[in-house]
């Protein structure tokens, strides 16, 4: 399963993605570091970088066991007319994707690797939706189907500048992974993006009443459509999970709320699991120390027998 973990507090493992008005996608609980210049950057980087998950396979030593991304957030105060204009700028170090019979991936490493290869896959879903799309008729892009596409979505389909850098191998024997990783690109380049400067003024100048307005009627058009879907008792329950999550959806997109829906469910399922494992542990830990006291109270009670025993002798005698 996958999972975002913070490289700069190893304590935080399972970082939740969050969808803002204002900053797009956001990592909820990511720990943020105030940088002033290059050296500090790129200081921040290597503290980061050393905590990156790797591991040993036939192809590479210290083969990478998982994505990394790099995300600073700018600000640009505007003292002539009082705005600031803000971005983020992304680095990615995607995984390589890996064939296992060339890799000898096993146990851990072999989940890792499978888990790798579903993101890359969910990747390139991505970018076959956005470049085989048709102008003027809306099409669904499967951002959730994996946690990485998620945290792209501004980079690849927002008002971003993306660049692609493709690494290829010179070696024949990966003929065939260099041609997919070529192909990948080919596609990647076809997509279009629409750029534009993002300043807090303008977003302020959203928060009026006919704004507001405008999205208490859209919420009423996307329940509509849910209840023709869905029981009146699921969509209250989403309803419900849209507040928490704190999400606003276009009443067209209903492909994407139903794949909210199921990754809000996903994300509790997954804590129950985790909550019935630890449980698990417990219980398991509690029958070893149960185990290990009936031991210790059999040692001593034939240890009192014998010292009676041995006491009766004694006044027989």
């Amino acid at each position: 399963m996958e999972k975002v973990r913070d490289l700069f507090d190893l304590s935080k493992d399972n970082i939740q993605i969050k969808e803002s008005k204002v900053h797009g996608i956001v990592l909820n609980g990511a720990t943020e570091v105030a940088i002033s210049n290059s050296a500090e950057a790129l200081q921040s980087l290597s503290s980061g970088i050393a905590n990156r998950a790797v591991g040993e396979t036939q192809m590479n030593m210290s083969s990478s066991r998982s994505h990394c991304l790099y995300i600073f957030t700018v600000h640009q105060d505007l003292t002539k007319d009082k705005r600031t204009k803000f971005g983020k700028l992304i680095l990615v170090d995607l995984a390589g994707s890996e064939k296992v019979e060339k890799t000898g991936a096993e146990g851990k490493i072999l989940e890792e690797a499978k888990t790798i290869n579903q993101s890359l896959t969910a990747l390139g879903k991505v970018i076959n939706a956005m470049t085989s799309s048709t102008p003027g008729k809306p099409t669904h892009i499967p951002y959730r189907d994996s946690k990485l596409t998620r945290i792209l979505q501004d980079a690849l389909g927002g008002c971003s500048q993306t660049a692609l850098l493709c690494c290829c191998s010179p070696s024949p024997s990966n003929s065939s992974e260099s041609l997919s990783t070529l192909r990948f690109g080919a596609r990647a380049k076809h997509v279009k993006a629409s750029v534009h400067v993002s300043c807090k003024e303008d977003l302020d100048n959203t928060k009026d009443a006919t704004v507001y307005t405008y999205v208490d009627e859209s919420r009423e058009r996307i329940l509509a459509k849910l209840r023709e879907r869905m029981t009146a008792d699921d969509v209250q329950l989403l309803e419900k999970l849209f507040v928490l999550e704190g999400i606003f959806f276009d009443p067209n997109s209903i492909d994407e709320i139903e794949a909210t829906y199921e990754d809000v469910t996903s994300r509790t399922i997954s804590s129950l699991h985790k909550a019935v494992e630890e449980l698990s542990t417990g219980v398991e830990k509690m029958k070893r120390e149960n185990v290990a006291l009936k031991a210790s109270l059999k040692v001593s009670e034939e240890f009192y027998q014998h010292q009676l025993e041995r006491r009766s002798f004694c006044f027989i005698l």
